[in-house]
């Protein structure tokens, strides 16, 4: 399966750098996994909703542009779905069955996702009903895939 997670936003503390490569690493016997960095738009100090709204879908843009053709999307939002690991697993072991084996997870920048995209999305998942932030979410991610793939391996990882 080709997993990608399409991001708003650098990583640049070594801390997130070092956990997201941890966890890409271990990810490495099964998915291939692409991580892309998109530039999140630049904005003032407490912009206008216009703004943030222009400077969303400009973002979304360059997100459709990176989005591998005919993928799963997984919009992460905080008005998402809160799904537990092992209903994570089961939605992994059923996407690895249908004949696009493409799935991309969408983590927005500081100011979240576009509203379009979001709707577009074939699912929207929240991590929690609290925030965090974007840099945050990706290792949070990277580490429930990597649980879904030991739980549909049976491993001892998920306790």
């Amino acid at each position: 399966m080709n997993v990608q997670l399409i991001c708003v936003g650098k990583l640049k503390e070594p801390f997130y750098k070092d956990a997201a490569a941890e966890y890409a690493k271990r990810l490495a016997p099964f998915c291939r996994l692409e991580i892309v960095e998109l530039t999140e738009e630049r904005l003032p100090p407490a912009p206008s909703p216009a703004l943030v709204r222009a400077a969303l879908k400009k973002e979304a843009e360059a997100i459709r542009g990176r989005l591998a053709q005919g993928a799963r999307t997984v919009a992460l939002c905080v008005e998402g779905r809160t799904i537990s690991s092992p209903d994570l697993a089961a939605h992994l072991r059923e996407w690895e069955r249908e004949p696009v084996k493409s799935l991309a997870f969408l983590i927005g920048g500081s100011f979240g996702l576009d509203e379009a995209l979001k709707r577009e999305a074939h699912l929207r998942l929240s991590m929690s009903p609290m925030t965090f932030p974007h840099h945050l979410a990706r290792v949070m991610l990277l580490e429930q895939l990597y649980r879904g793939f030991q739980i549909n391996q049976g491993s001892p990882y998920h306790k």
